[in-house]
């Protein structure tokens, strides 16, 4: 399948989805698990409560806000892959910080978390067909589609990625 419409979801979701070049968005994935598993693995530990700048997230923060928004956006798909057409509850990104208890953690258990959540998700991601990836339905008030879904988790870990590359490394 093809990269989603602009009418398979909303504008913001644009700079996510645009990070993705073409090619099976699969593939994509799956080339993204080990790429970002690595770079993370690379970090040193003594920079895992670094924040760039007061009132910003630590490195920590941001591998649990990877998790937490690699959970939510993979449960979207599989509700709407499955037909299941309820309006889904959106998620305020700051506030998940704000109540977790990621600074307190330890990196590498993180990481391993990310990269066990991203191994199972795409056993789900290589088993949707054609028509599955057409489904979709509201969430946080919005349309969008399994397709645009698989591009946006791809783009939102890219564009963590790129922010701890030029901001935290």
């Amino acid at each position: 399948m093809s990269k989603p419409q602009p009418e398979e979801y909303v504008p913001f979701y644009a700079t996510y989805i645009n990070k993705i070049g073409d090619g099976d968005i699969i593939d994509i994935l799956t080339k993204q698990h080990t790429e970002v598993d690595a770079l993370l693995k690379a970090i040193p530990a003594g920079k895992a409560l670094y924040a760039y700048a007061e009132g910003k997230w630590t490195i920590k923060q941001v591998i649990g806000h990877l998790i937490d928004t690699e959970r939510i956006m993979a449960y979207r798909l599989l509700r709407f892959a499955r037909n299941d057409s309820s309006a889904l509850m959106g998620f305020e990104q700051d506030d998940y910080i704000t109540h977790s208890h990621f600074n307190e953690m330890d990196m590498h258990d993180l990481i391993d978390e990310l990269f066990y959540i991203r191994k199972a998700n795409l056993y789900l991601f290589k088993s949707l067909n054609a028509e599955e990836k057409t489904r979709g339905g509201l969430a946080n008030g919005n349309p969008v589609t399994v397709n645009a879904l698989l591009y946006i988790i791809a783009g939102h870990i890219d564009h963590h990625i790129q922010i701890l590359k030029e901001r935290y490394l």
